[in-house]
C-alpha cells in the first residue's frame, strides 16, 4: 500500500523555462479524470483537466516572453508522461530551482487527495506562500514512522523538514510503549545527515471521534500530542536545539470542523488551503522561513 500511495505524485512538478504561449503534456490515458496546475512565480494561473481516456492536456494563453513555468502533477492519481507539447518553433529548457528545500512527511492529510487541485494541497499552499522547493512525502494511510522513510528523508537534500505524525498510528501501529521512542528514532536517523536543519514535529489536527477515544492499542489523539511535545522536550534537553513542536489543532482546530472537516477526519478543499495558510504563518517562520 505504501508503494501504491507513493505512485501518486503529490508535490511533483515539471519546472521549465519557455517563451511559449501554449504548453501541453502527452500522457498515458487513465480511467478517471485528473487535474494539472500551471504555476508561475508561485501564482496558480490555470488548472487543466484531463478527461478519462484522453491522452493530452493543455494550458493556453501563457504570459508573453520568457518565464519559468511549473506544471504540478495530480496529487491523487498516478500519471505517466509521454512528451512535452509546444507550438512549432517554441523551446523549453530545464530551469534550476534555487529555492530552499522543504521536505514534509505525513498521512492522507498531507497527501491531500481531496484538495481542489495539486497546487492547492496544504503543503503546496504553504510552499508557494514561502517560496520553498517542496518535496511532499504524504502517503495516505501509510505514515507509520517507517525506518525506511526516515532513511529516505535523511538522504534527501533539505533546508527545513516537517514531520506530521500520529493520525495513521491511531489505528494501531504504535502503542503507548512504542509511539514516543519511534518518533525519537525518526528524528535521530534524520539527524545523521541533517545535524543542524530545523525540524518541526506537527501533531494531529482535530478529529472529534478520535480525540478521547483510544485506538486498538490504547492511544488517543490527545495522548499523541502530549507524547510528541515530550519527544521535542527530551530531544532539546539532549542538545538538539533546532527541533520544534507544533500543535496540529492550532493549525486546524475544532472551530473549523463544521464547515471544513466533512468526514471528521480529512479537510475538504477549502480546509486544506486554510491548513496550508496556517502552516505558512505559524510553522515555517518559526523554522526560519
Amino acid at each position: 500500500m505504501l508503494i501504491e500511495r507513493a505512485g501518486k505524485p503529490a508535490g511533483v512538478r515539471l519546472r521549465l523555462e519557455t517563451s511559449a504561449s501554449r504548453l501541453g503534456l502527452a500522457i498515458v490515458p487513465a480511467e478517471v479524470p485528473r487535474l494539472f496546475d500551471l504555476v508561475i512565480d508561485n501564482d496558480l494561473l490555470q488548472c487543466a483537466r484531463a478527461e478519462p481516456g484522453v491522452g493530452e492536456v493543455f494550458f493556453d494563453k501563457l504570459p508573453a516572453g520568457r518565464k519559468v513555468v511549473e506544471v504540478w502533477l495530480p496529487q491523487d492519481q498516478p500519471v505517466a508522461l509521454r512528451a512535452l507539447l509546444l507550438p512549432e518553433g517554441a523551446r523549453a529548457l530545464p530551469a534550476e530551482d534555487p529555492r530552499p528545500r522543504w521536505v514534509t512527511y505525513g498521512s492522507s492529510i498531507t497527501h491531500c487527495g481531496g484538495a481542489h487541485s495539486p497546487a492547492r494541497t496544504w503543503p503546496a499552499t504553504a510552499a508557494r506562500a514561502r517560496n520553498l522547493h517542496l518535496t511532499c512525502l504524504g502517503f495516505g494511510g501509510q505514515c507509520h514512522m517507517d525506518p525506511m522513510v526516515a532513511l529516505t528523508i535523511r538522504d534527501l537534500p533539505a533546508d527545513v523538514i516537517t514531520l506530521k505524525l500520529g493520525i495513521n498510528m491511531h489505528g494501531g501501529t504504535t502503542s503507548p510503549r512504542t509511539f514516543r521512542p519511534g518518533a525519537i528514532g525518526l528524528v535521530r536517523i534524520i539527524r545523521e545527515k541533517h545535524p543542524e536543519v530545523p525540524i518541526g514535529l506537527i501533531s494531529p489536527i482535530v478529529s472529534p471521534q478520535r480525540e478521547d477515544t483510544p485506538g486498538p492499542t490504547g492511544m488517543t489523539l490527545k495522548m499523541m500530542r502530549a507524547e510528541l511535545m515530550d519527544v521535542v522536550e527530551r530531544l532539546r534537553h539532549c542538545g538538539d536545539s533546532n527541533v520544534h513542536y507544533f500543535d496540529g489543532t492550532a493549525l486546524f482546530g475544532p472551530e473549523l470542523v463544521e464547515d471544513y472537516l466533512p468526514d471528521l477526519l480529512h479537510p475538504n478543499g477549502d480546509g486544506y488551503e486554510i491548513l496550508g495558510r496556517n502552516a505558512a504563518e505559524k510553522v515555517l517562520p518559526k523554522l526560519g522561513f
